[in-house]
């Protein structure tokens, strides 16, 4: 017997055949989308996943920034994305800074790459001071916190956290 599964998501319906009894197949062979944040930088990327269900953020990894779009295009491959979110830095009066204009340019690249998947920007100020105090919150040693990887993960868990909660 073949049965059919309609999937929603707040930005897709993704339709999904099986042939399983056992409806709990459906989360197996129809994940659902997860959102992709991504904290980027001129020599790191920090990028960070949701859950399926959409309701804790993960840090997923760090990547030379010069490897971002082959890492993506690898990870899209293997995990539904219904969207990415991007880190926008700004100034406290809301002026570009410095790395406005590449996190701009990734914009672009990433409409252009991956146009199926919507790219919508976050403000991401005060996001590493808190991924180095969440650092020392979690007892961290020194030499562990100079990761600059490891900070750069949590702020895109961070920023995704925060989105994840604003939206509901």
């Amino acid at each position: 017997m073949v049965n059919y599964a309609i999937i929603h998501s707040p930005l897709t319906i993704h339709a999904c055949r099986f042939t399983s009894h056992d409806r709990s197949a459906i989360s197996y062979l129809c994940p659902m989308p997860r959102i992709l944040a991504i904290d980027y930088g001129l020599k790191r990327t920090g990028i960070a996943v949701s859950d399926p269900l959409k309701i804790i953020a993960n840090a997923l990894t760090t990547v030379d920034t010069s490897a971002l779009f082959s890492f993506l295009e690898g990870y899209f491959k293997k995990e539904a994305v219904e969207l990415i979110l991007v880190g926008e830095p700004k100034n406290l009066d809301n002026s570009d800074t410095h790395a406005t204009l590449p996190v701009k340019k990734l914009i672009e690249q990433l409409e252009k790459k991956f146009p199926n998947i919507p790219v919508k920007t976050v403000d991401e100020r005060y996001t590493s001071k808190m991924a180095s105090q969440a650092m020392i919150d979690m007892g961290m040693k020194k030499k562990q916190r100079q990761d600059k990887g490891m900070v750069d993960r949590i702020a895109a868990t961070i920023m995704l956290q925060e989105y994840m909660r604003d939206r509901v």
